[in-house]
């Protein structure tokens, strides 16, 4: 994916644009927790892939599924959908996370793709407690279908796979293979002024309540509990 292909499908100075072009660059790498890609034609939708968390129900699942970002972005959050059954969220249905579309009053600007997939990955084992999208299967249910999971396959991308679920499955050090999307050579530099992600107003009519201050709070403390627990995870596994 060139800068090239999208001159005169996007305007290459939109803040959206920019940023998501450079999380597509910083997402090329498959890693061992998730992926994510854009689609080859449309900037704003995109595949991603995660694991299941360890020593829950869903370890050893690979699940599935879109983003749909709006043109907006990275000033209101995206959709989430996954594809892959799994039990705890229903599939080709928006789900309801305070990182999604669900809850725009909670999302903030800096948070990424990157941001929602390891709070996805953290909010998998949490009770769904009746939100929009969420499912309560029982544990054994889920570990059936996190084991099924690995045989899914999705229309567009074929099989999803992970680093270590490659190698797991070959027996060898096997190379990821690649993307139909070709991902940008070089991340361009971040040119957006810091303002225009971040106001230095907070409108005096806003409608954040205390309500949804708490969710931002209890969000971002489940962001740091899960990127602390894969920076342990990567670490023993050396």
């Amino acid at each position: 994916m060139s800068t090239n292909e999208f001159e005169g499908k996007y305007n290459l100075k939109s803040p959206g644009v920019k940023r998501l072009m450079r999380e597509a660059c910083e997402l090329k790498e498959i890693t061992e927790e998730y992926s994510a890609h854009p689609l080859e034609d449309n900037l704003f939708e995109w595949h991603f892939t995660i694991r299941g968390p360890p020593d829950t129900e869903f370890e050893g699942g690979i699940y599935h599924g879109r983003i749909i970002l709006p043109s907006e972005y990275p000033m209101k959050p995206p959709n989430i959908i996954l594809l892959t059954p799994n039990g705890r969220f229903e599939t080709n249905t928006k789900i309801c996370l305070s990182i999604s579309g669900h809850h725009p009053e909670t999302w903030q600007p800096s948070w990424s793709i990157r941001t929602a997939l390891l709070a996805l990955i953290a909010f998998m084992p949490t009770p769904g407690s009746g939100t929009a999208g969420s499912l309560d299967y029982t544990p054994e249910e889920r570990k059936t279908l996190a084991r099924k999971s690995k045989q899914w396959s999705c229309s567009l991308c074929g099989k999803p796979t992970l680093k270590d679920h490659v190698e797991t499955a070959t027996g060898h050090n096997a190379t990821v293979p690649e993307r139909k999307e070709e991902v940008l050579e070089e991340c361009p530099e971040e040119e957006t002024p810091a303002e225009e992600y971040f106001p230095n107003e907070t409108p005096r009519d806003s409608p954040v309540t205390l309500s949804s201050g708490l969710a931002s709070s209890v969000c971002i403390g489940v962001l740091i509990v899960a990127i602390i627990a894969i920076i342990l995870r990567r670490i023993f596994l050396m």
